[in-house]
């Protein structure tokens, strides 16, 4: 190991690189090499594309579903999950005792991340406005959706900070009914549906579950949306069932992009990319590195820390197949790439990131400064962390309130208004060819 002195004059102790290539390491591309540009190019290029036999295959469940009802799913849930459904929803008194043998500390641990997504979602309320213009009268109203489904994953998954980070802010939005899905929830998972505001709880997934939220059974109601995230089934489905229902996104894999210099230890950069590698085998860690130094001690304490994670077949594949580092010569080229990569989560592990951070337009969600992983916004922060994926950033934002909200436009003309406008909404409706809209206006005013 050596020990060099970083700009600030703090000591810095930078790991040699390794001497061999150790098989789970982050590959490793320079903005500098041109034989690097086709990798960096399609590092820019993901895309939530799903393969077709997923596609084919949510068809035909929702399909099943939509002819078969409960019976589909009671059947697709034994042909896929080897469970047999004895009830469809689970009644509320199993949720309470379930909840009762959760752990009191992590009761508090739910109930305060509650507290905290509540209370940032209230910032963000939206309010219906008027506007006169003489006697024209127009205005906006923003009502609540009546229903939503959100859909949690389950089985040997536990998430309550899903279900926290779903119907909260549906609650927050004045939400009617709160209707959660998720295949054998956990007790965590029932304790936060009831901390959440959460009404029913149905106990079935997968595609069949989002069907089954789209188009309505004897037993699941039909809701007017389906947010959360869930396995490419679900997202096939969601693509599906869109247009039918309203989605909040088609979710990819989970990704982080983190920019670091040398002012943050390899090892807290390492733990952060690897708390995203370890949820799916697809995931997509990348680390924008300032320096080639950084890279390799970054590489080098991947290698240390997988070798005791609990998850390491999961977190080393999508390390070696999905994962990467860039390597630039400053901060300043770190920003344009985590911006021209609109990542889901995007880490500012840099000594300038509050002053950088205006710089990045693109990205689901920001965390800036070494005390800033990644973690705190999955579990407590306050936004949700139904974050667009797949470099969806681009145009793309987290849930929010507004995801459960509409919007009805309202317009009242008086009769000198609709007068004075008349001509020019004739002359508009005589230029498209639509002479029945003009008519419409000039009936009113003279016989046709």
């Amino acid at each position: 190991m050596r020990c060099e002195r970083r700009r600030d004059d703090a000591d810095s102790c930078i790991p040699e690189p390794p001497s061999y290539a150790p098989a789970a390491v982050l590959r490793i591309l320079s903005v500098d090499n041109p034989a690097d540009e086709p990798a960096l190019r399609a590092l820019g290029m993901r895309e939530a594309v799903l393969p077709p036999a997923i596609e084919d295959a949510a068809r035909a469940i929702i399909r099943q579903v939509r002819q078969e009802g409960d019976a589909a799913l009671r059947e697709l849930t034994q042909r896929f999950e080897s469970r047999t459904l004895d009830t469809i929803e689970i009644p509320k008194d199993e949720w309470r005792r379930a909840a009762s043998e959760v752990k009191p500390a992590v009761m508090k641990s739910i109930e305060l991340a509650v507290s905290r997504v509540k209370a940032f979602h209230q910032c963000e309320q939206r309010s219906s406005f008027e506007m006169r213009d003489g006697d024209l009268w127009l205005g906006q109203r923003v009502d609540p959706l009546r229903k939503i489904g959100i859909y949690v994953p389950g089985g040997k998954a536990r998430y309550p900070s899903t279900v926290v980070m779903t119907a909260v802010p549906a609650r927050v939005a004045g939400v009617s009914e709160v209707v959660m899905v998720t295949p054998g929830p956990s007790p965590e998972t029932l304790a936060a549906a009831l901390i959440s505001g959460v009404d029913r709880v149905f106990n079935i997934g997968g595609a069949q579950a989002i069907a089954a939220l789209a188009y309505g059974t004897a037993s699941v109601p039909r809701v007017d949306k389906i947010v959360g995230p869930g396995n490419a089934y679900v997202a096939a489905a969601k693509r599906q069932v869109f247009g039918d229902v309203g989605i909040d996104s088609i979710a990819g894999p989970s990704e982080i992009v983190v920019a670091a210099d040398d002012s943050i230890p390899a090892a807290w950069v390492a733990a952060d990319l690897l708390a995203q590698a370890e949820h799916d085998e697809l995931a997509v860690p990348i680390l924008v590195a300032v320096g080639r130094q950084v890279a390799d001690a970054v590489n080098l304490e991947l290698v240390r820390q997988l070798a005791n994670l609990p998850r390491r077949a999961i977190a080393e594949r999508s390390v070696k197949d999905h994962g990467a580092i860039i390597i630039v010569n400053s901060d300043e080229e770190a920003i344009e790439w985590v911006d021209k990569l609109a990542p889901e989560h995007a880490e500012l592990a840099l000594r300038r990131a509050r002053e950088l951070a205006p710089r990045v337009r693109s990205a689901g969600a920001l965390f800036l400064g070494r005390f800033t992983p990644e973690s705190v916004g999955d579990y407590i922060a306050g936004p949700s962390h139904v974050l667009p994926t797949g470099g969806s950033a681009r145009f793309a934002s987290p849930l929010s309130v507004a995801d459960f909200l509409k919007r009805t436009s309202v317009i009242a003309y008086d009769e000198a208004t609709l007068r004075a406008q008349a001509e020019d909404i004739e002359r508009l409706a005589e230029v498209e060819g639509l002479d029945a809209h003009g008519r419409a206006v000039a009936i009113r005013f003279r016989p046709i």
